[in-house]
């Protein structure tokens, strides 16, 4: 019931913001009936169905091809129906200011043309003050002496104007016709103006920012490099690497060209031991199998090892945690090795614990000699406090992407004690990695992908 009706509020969040989106990029800016407008309108139909297909196909075990089919589009339009919200809100702020701008601007263009009309008449049509003083008639000419009798007057009047026919003034409610005004041009209003301005930036904006950050993911991850200090490590083992990547996620989208340039990514550094810290699909071996073949590939002095995070319980869990054995890591089911000058613990991800198959850390860690380091794969950061409680050096996390898409950190934030890099939690730390890959939208903003050489230091070195 809960379920249904989170459902049902997305569905109409969602609802709601094609529409604030439609509106500002079609409806405000197209003419009804329009070609563009229906184009518009159709869009605004198709795009959302091809997201929820995307997110829906997998789980209701659709054909793969389909799954892909529906994943490109899908996906893409959910990241650029984020950012072009996002780009049309600050557009609301502008496009006021704007309008206002405009406004004052024409209304002073209608100032000065309605000044430059009412002079030009005054200089061109011959009023009786450009006429020069001798061409008026004065007024000495017009009073005749008391012999000239009453009709002098009109008589002198009369000889004036016959003579001087363009000193009458024409009558001022018969304006003048004989020439047509010429017809403006007509432009758009300032509102349709400014709509088509604001979209058109926004439209810009949003879809520069998905296309820079599809470029990074689909160019795969960069490697960063950390050194983190602990207590209990031996000098023997002071400098040992772990390579450290998480949510690689295999998928309809990033395939086995994606697993290669991980893999090649990795072998370039050269690390001691590779930690594969969850979420490396999100299919089934079925279908994704051979796309995660180049682990095979995976070389490290001290071997390559494997925790399941809550991906691959949608999964199938089992069946990835024998393909990878395959494959040549080690699944990490709630056990520990030893390795040189610390124990290499890891647990299964929280997500198990519907099938049984959840963290056991007592099973882990419980009967270790704590005189040793110890170092823990753990897929969510949230276990930190129990790898606290059970005297773990150093924990090594994935699953939140780094918030991945600007600005899901916030909400990531809310969800996780870290959201990416280390920080230390009492006398354990806790490194938390952006992960290598994407999850939905093959799109990264503000959160790059990465893989990380943590270099282990002894304080006794």
């Amino acid at each position: 019931m809960v379920f249904a009706l989170v459902g049902l509020v997305v569905l109409a969040l969602l609802g709601a913001v094609h529409r604030y989106v439609w509106r500002r990029f079609v409806g405000d800016t197209t003419a009804p009936g329009s070609r563009l407008r229906r184009a518009g309108t159709v869009a605004a139909f198709v795009l959302p169905l091809l997201s929820v297909g995307a997110m829906t196909s997998g789980r209701v075990g659709a054909p793969f091809w389909l799954q892909q089919v529906l994943a490109w589009p899908g996906f893409l339009w959910l990241a650029c129906l984020l950012y072009l919200t996002l780009a049309l809100l600050v557009g609301e702020v502008v496009r006021p200011v704007l309008l206002r701008v405009l406004a004052r601007r024409d209304a002073a263009r209608t100032g000065a043309e309605s000044g430059t009309a009412s002079g030009t008449p005054a200089e061109t049509s011959g009023t009786p003050t450009d006429v020069p003083d001798e061409t008026r008639p004065r007024t000495e000419e017009l009073v005749t002496s008391g012999s000239a009798g009453v009709s002098a007057p009109s008589e002198a009047v009369a000889r004036t104007a016959s003579e001087a026919p363009d000193l009458v003034a024409e009558p001022e409610t018969e304006p003048a016709a004989s020439t047509p005004a010429p017809a403006l041009v007509p432009h758009p209003s300032r509102r349709l103006f400014v709509s088509r301005v604001v979209g058109g930036a926004a439209a810009a904006a949003g879809l520069a920012t998905v296309g820079y950050g599809a470029y990074g993911v689909l160019r795969g991850p960069s490697v960063k490099r950390i050194t983190v200090p602990l207590a209990r490590l031996p000098r023997a083992a002071h400098g040992f690497r772990i390579a450290v990547v998480s949510d690689i996620h295999i998928g309809p989208i990033l395939g086995r060209a994606h697993t290669r340039r991980i893999v090649d990514t990795i072998n370039a550094t050269s690390p001691d031991l590779v930690a594969v810290v969850g979420d490396l699909v999100d299919g089934s071996v079925a279908d994704l199998g051979s796309a995660a073949e180049p682990l095979a590939a995976l070389r490290a002095r001290h071997g390559s090892y494997f925790v399941t995070g809550n991906h691959e319980y949608f999964s199938g869990a089992e069946q990835w945690i024998d393909h990878v054995r395959e494959l040549g890591l080690v699944p990490l089911e709630n056990a520990r090795v030893e390795i040189e000058g610390f124990d290499l613990a890891g647990v299964n991800d929280i997500a198990g614990e519907t099938e049984g198959q959840g963290p056991d850390f007592g099973r882990a860690l419980g009967d270790r000699d704590r005189g040793r380091a110890a170092v823990l794969m753990a897929h969510q950061p949230v276990v930190i406090h129990d790898a606290v409680e059970h005297g773990v050096d150093l924990q090594l996390s994935g699953h939140t992407h780094g918030g991945q898409l600007w600005p899901g950190n916030y909400l990531a934030e809310l969800a996780n004690p870290t959201v990416a890099g280390l920080e230390r939690y009492g006398d354990t730390q806790l490194f938390v990695s952006r992960g290598a890959g994407a999850w939905g939208p093959p799109v990264r903003v503000g959160a790059p992908s990465d893989i990380t050489v943590v270099e282990l230091a002894s304080r006794q070195a």
